[in-house]
């Protein structure tokens, strides 16, 4: 059951519940289903009507029904009324008021059956020798009254059942949580003592080779190599921080402002990059940006890798909803570059990022011609 179909059974319970309430007590008084009576048709209706708009709000509290059931089962002995609150005595009252009900209930039931033994005839006969006084309050008060205390018993014991599920569901989760915290510690840990040793070494080294180059040239080169080591340096950090859950520690990430230096540095590598501009520019969201340049240096660094002499075509084109970023690369005099290691997943990596972005990624050959990087996001 679905949680609007347990909804619309909540509303209509109660009132199924009147309804039935009225109709058994309409057959009750007159004679269907108990002791009829004498009095006119709308007397016994205007009874039936309360007990059944008492049996409405029996949920909220049974003291109403109660008196209703009371009054009508003395009068008139009918007892659907009396029934129900005692079912819903037994689901809802606490022990000291449960005490309170049941002593309240046997004195109208003996009362009753003094009323009905004065009445004489079929009602005395029913309703009013000691015998069927005990049977008809074991019955109508007794029985509904030990169905409610079971009932009752049973939610609590399947709301005890569901918290404790509940509570060990949290403590899973919390394990779970502890547990991802400390293995994050634990990368970060690894690549402090691993990739950002070896970085700071690359980043010294490249120093002491620009102080003490032989040409200009070289140095260049060493400036060059120590500027993105300690570029790497920065984006490594501002990774360690995300792992220890810490505070980004360098300032915010790169957007397509940063592309002209990005491509600069591709350039003094030695690749030959031409950047087309296409559609009116204008401000884009913050994912949006820091995604179309992550592609770019994605795919800047696969070409340098694998097709380093090849001319490149970065096209940024500003769509109406999208912003769309094409690299594209020509072919390649030389083969695979084996000297530059990689993980391999970057484009696996790349294409999480942009469908987290909302976007699309498709990469391929380009029939011989070379590769193509193409990535639609979406603008916001």
């Amino acid at each position: 059951m679905t949680y609007g179909d347990a909804g619309i059974v909540e509303r209509i319970t109660p009132w199924a519940l009147g309804a039935a309430v009225f109709l058994l007590s309409m057959a009750s008084a007159t004679g269907s289903m108990g002791v009829g009576s004498t009095l006119p048709v709308p007397v016994l209706a205007a009874v039936a009507a309360a007990s059944g708009a008492a049996a409405v709000h029996a949920r909220r509290s049974p003291w109403p029904l109660a008196a209703v059931g009371a009054v009508a089962y003395v009068w008139l002995v009918m007892w659907p009324a009396a029934v129900a609150a005692s079912y819903y005595a037994g689901t809802r009252l606490h022990r000291r008021h449960l005490w309170l009900y049941g002593t309240v209930a046997v004195a109208v039931y003996a009362l009753g059956g003094l009323v009905s033994r004065w009445s004489g005839g079929y009602r005395a006969v029913v309703a009013g020798t000691p015998g069927n006084v005990l049977l008809l309050g074991a019955a109508l008060l007794g029985l509904p009254l030990v169905v409610g205390l079971w009932v009752r018993s049973r939610r609590q014991v399947l709301d005890a059942v569901r918290e404790q599920a509940r509570q060990l569901r949290r403590e899973q989760v919390l394990r779970a949580e502890q547990a991802r915290d400390q293995e994050r510690a634990r990368i970060a840990r690894e690549m402090h003592d691993v990739v950002a040793h070896r970085v700071s070494l690359m980043v010294l080294h490249a120093g002491a080779l620009e102080v003490g180059a032989p040409d200009d040239r070289t140095a260049e080169a060493a400036a060059l190599i120590g500027g993105i080591g300690r570029e790497a340096l920065g984006d490594l950090r501002e990774v360690l921080g995300v792992l220890r859950s810490q505070a980004p520690v360098r300032d915010p990430q790169p957007t397509l402002a940063d592309l002209d230096r990005l491509l600069d540095q591709t350039r003094a590598l030695g690749v030959a990059v031409n950047r087309h501009d296409e559609g009116e520019a204008r401000p884009l969201g913050p994912t949006a940006e820091r995604t179309a340049y992550r592609v770019v240096q994605e795919a800047l660094t696969n070409v340098h890798r694998h097709a380093g002499d090849a001319e490149t075509d970065v096209f940024v084109r500003y769509l109406p909803a999208e912003l769309e970023v094409v690299v594209r690369n020509g072919p390649s005099a030389e083969t695979d570059r084996g000297g530059l290691p990689g993980s391999g997943l970057g484009l696996v990596g790349l294409r999480e990022r942009v469908e987290l972005a909302g976007g699309r990624l498709e990469t391929g050959p380009r029939g011989g011609h070379g590769f193509q990087v193409l990535v639609r996001i979406p603008a916001a």
